[in-house]
C-alpha cells in the first residue's frame, strides 16, 4: 500500500536534512536520495535541497499531489 506524502513534512525534511537527501527517501525517490548521500560532502545537495524547500512551500497542494501522490490516488480510485 502506498501512503500519501505530506507537502509540509517534505519541506521540513528538505530544510533540516536535505543535504543527506532524507526528503527524497520520504518522497520515494530512492535513487536521488542515494545521489544526495554520495555527494553530500560537496555541499551541492544542501543548496539544491534548500531550493526544493522553497519550491515545496510555494507550490500548490495539487501540483505536489500530482507529482508525488499519483500512485496513492490511483490506488484509492481502484478500491
Amino acid at each position: 500500500m502506498v501512503s500519501k506524502k505530506n507537502k509540509i513534512v517534505a519541506a521540513l525534511l528538505a530544510f533540516f536534512f536535505g543535504g543527506l537527501g532524507i526528503h527524497k527517501f520520504y518522497l520515494g525517490r530512492v535513487g536521488q536520495g542515494i545521489l544526495y548521500i554520495l555527494f553530500c560532502w560537496t555541499g551541492i545537495p544542501s543548496i539544491i535541497a534548500f531550493i526544493e524547500f522553497i519550491i515545496f512551500l510555494c507550490g500548490s497542494e495539487e501540483g505536489f499531489d500530482q507529482k508525488y501522490n499519483f500512485y496513492y490516488f490511483q490506488q484509492q480510485s481502484k478500491a
